[in-house]
């Protein structure tokens, strides 16, 4: 089987290497061979393997980078519509799912010549719908907010793909986070970043603006072992409950994953796969439970002036299956210091702006104008952005006014006299430490007053970012100083 597995853009690199490592695994190994693609050298939005079709639920389960997994049902030469629904209709849709499952088909593109994708994406509902019309005698009923089933087409200029979604509601949606953030980054880029910073469990890792917690929970569910899927997948029963002020629907296993709705996956030699995943799963990480019995062994901390956010961080923390209470303290970025009298280790963040770092403990409104948009109405990619004019247009709107904003916040003087302040405190507090900083902001290293050793671009959601890596020089001691003179 084909899959093509969907990333935030300017992730694909670190999305190969995760992908080479779950192939590796005693349980996915057992499942059938598997053939990755070569890993992309420019922005595809994704990675592309053959395995056997058991690997979707390997995939689903332990992909932290991952937003969608898409099963390939076809591809072919197009020039009109109606070729889109003439192979549609070609596919035999009862072997996968049946009428009584309500459905959502999605088109994206990418230099398609055709004018409407609206119409594009109706002719490709319209031949499913046929199709199982003709062979069941009855047709599915379209849900383009909780479908069972999710059928997406992507068009290039001469080609269309038409995938199964393996994954139903996107995969940065662990299912621990059910307090109301501030629209906090998605897990899956947090993951992906923490990938690129190069750091390992065991290493001492910092986020002095931690907010509700997302870099520093994903590392130490990385460090435990705890799958990103362990949540959807049931591992932990379902007995979470939403609040009132969650962010996104909290998913839990009675949403699990779209593969589990799908006839295929429902057969008893896949489910006795899909159980021995999970199995091979939780004994990893009792395991590493010996390794990290506590908290403070997991080497993983943080802070934040907000207390709102201190206690999501807390709250968060829990739901994610992780021991005890974190490591973070209520404080002022400008106070904080290392862990632990550290003279190395890796510090990570996401800073806000605009409001929430007015010096006058005005912090704590709005977390990150560069993470304001709806996330229901962005693609999971930017790299499969729809054509379709009104939307285009739309989104093009939006950035540039997310721009404006941070260009006007920019000449505060107040927010650039606090990274003057903190590029300062970096200095003197951080010597010998490599800090990444996550930012739409392209002048930070020069409010940061620090010259940056490598800039990473990445997109979230929408925004294109920059991810800055600031190696920070260790002071010298008097005694060294006074042995050289």
């Amino acid at each position: 089987m084909r899959f093509f597995v969907v990333c935030p853009g300017g992730l694909e690199v670190p999305l190969a290497q995760e992908l080479a490592e779950i192939a590796q695994r005693p349980d996915s190994k057992a499942l059938g061979a598997w053939v990755i693609d070569p890993t992309p050298t420019s922005p595809t939005g994704g990675v592309g393997l053959a395995g056997p079709l058991s690997a979707a639920m390997a995939l689903n389960l332990h992909s932290r980078i991952a937003s969608r997994v898409l099963l390939q049902m076809a591809q072919a030469p197009y020039r009109q519509e109606e070729d889109l629904y003439k192979l549609a209709s070609g596919l035999a849709w009862e072997d996968w799912f049946t009428s009584k499952q309500t459905l959502r088909v999605d088109v994206t593109a990418h230099r398609s010549p055709l004018k409407s994708l609206n119409f594009a994406t109706l002719k490709i509902k319209d031949a499913i719908v046929d199709r199982l019309r003709d062979v069941t005698g009855d047709r599915p009923s379209i849900d383009t907010a909780f479908p069972d089933v999710r059928v997406q087409a992507h068009l290039t200029a001469t080609q269309v793909t038409i995938y199964l979604d393996t994954s139903g509601e996107a995969l940065f949606k662990r299912g621990w986070r059910d307090e109301k953030g501030d629209a906090p980054l998605k897990e899956n880029l947090a993951a992906g970043i923490l990938s690129i910073t190069g750091w390992k469990s065991g290493e001492i890792l910092f986020d002095p603006m931690c907010g509700s917690g997302t870099f520093l929970i994903e590392a130490a569910q990385k460090t435990l072992a705890i799958p990103p899927g362990a949540i959807r997948a049931g591992m932990y029963g379902d007995d979470a409950k939403p609040s009132r002020l969650a962010y996104r629907p909290l998913v839990t296993s009675v949403h699990g994953f779209g593969f589990q709705r799908l006839k295929p996956f429902n057969e008893v030699a896949e489910q006795k796969r899909w159980a021995a995943l999970k199995e091979g799963s939780l004994n990893e990480i009792l395991a590493q439970r010996k390794q990290y019995p506590s908290a403070e062994s997991l080497r993983i901390s943080g802070g934040d002036i907000n207390e709102k956010l201190v206690a999501m961080f807390k709250g968060n923390w829990q739901r994610a299956q992780l021991p005890e209470q974190p490591v973070v303290r209520q404080i002022d970025a400008l106070a904080s210091r290392p862990p632990v009298n550290s003279d190395s280790g890796v510090m990570l963040l996401n800073p806000p702006y605009g409001e929430r770092l007015v010096i006058k403990g005005g912090r704590g409104q709005d977390r990150n104008a560069q993470e304001s948009y709806d996330e229901s109405e962005e693609p999971e990619n930017r790299f499969e952005l729809n054509l379709e004019t009104g939307r285009q247009s739309a989104k093009r709107s939006s950035r540039e006014s997310l721009k404006k904003l941070q260009a006007q916040e920019e000449q505060d003087p107040k927010f650039v006299e606090f990274l003057r302040q903190f590029g300062q405190h970096l200095k003197e507090a951080f010597g010998g430490w490599n800090i990444f900083v996550l930012t739409a902001d392209m002048a930070l290293p020069g409010q940061l007053r620090i010259k940056e050793s490598k800039r990473t671009p990445l997109f979230n959601g929408p925004l294109e970012c920059r991810l800055f890596k600031f190696e920070m020089h260790a002071k010298r001691s008097v005694a060294n100083d006074s042995e050289k003179e």
